[in-house]
This record gives C-alpha cells, structure tokens and sequence, in this order.
C-alpha cells in the first residue's frame, strides 16, 4: 500500500478508470454480439438496425482508448463483411 498521498491517489484514480474502461469494453462486446446474432438469425431489419449503432461503438471505444485504431479497423471490416454477406 502506498504512503504518499499521490501514490494514494493514484491508486484510487487507476482503479476507477479501470471501471470506466471495463464497462465499455462489455457494452462494445455486447453491442457486437447483438448485431451478430441478428446476422446469424438472418435477420436483416435488426442487423441494419444495429449496425450503425455497433460502429459508432467501436469508434468510441477508440476515441477512448480502449481499442487501438488498426483493431477497431480490423472488427468494423469483419463486421461490414458479415453485413454484406446478409445483403446478398
């Protein structure tokens, strides 16, 4: 355990960012795991629906510095694909 008062501080701004950071991350995955299983179901109102809604996620979670800018790439192509393949 820390003594100095800034140490302290530390300690306790660390551990409320981790908070913030982790909830992001769950409402990202989430909001992932929503437009997929709209997309496996087939479903293509839903799936459009959550679409925009799960990019502006990921975006923020990049914004935020939760998720490196080639990651957050690399999901929104992947996710774009899967969008597309429904399309067709």
């Amino acid at each position: 355990m820390p003594n100095i008062k800034s140490a302290k501080k530390r300690v306790l701004v660390t551990e409320k960012k981790t908070e913030q950071n982790k909830a992001i991350k769950s409402a990202l995955k989430t909001a992932i795991k929503k437009f997929l299983a709209a997309v496996n179901a087939g479903d293509k109102e839903t799936a459009a629906a959550l679409y925009p809604a799960t990019i502006s996620a990921i975006d923020s979670a990049v914004t935020k510095g939760i998720l490196h800018k080639n990651n957050a790439d690399n999901k929104k192509a992947k996710l774009a694909k899967k969008m597309a393949s429904l399309a067709a």
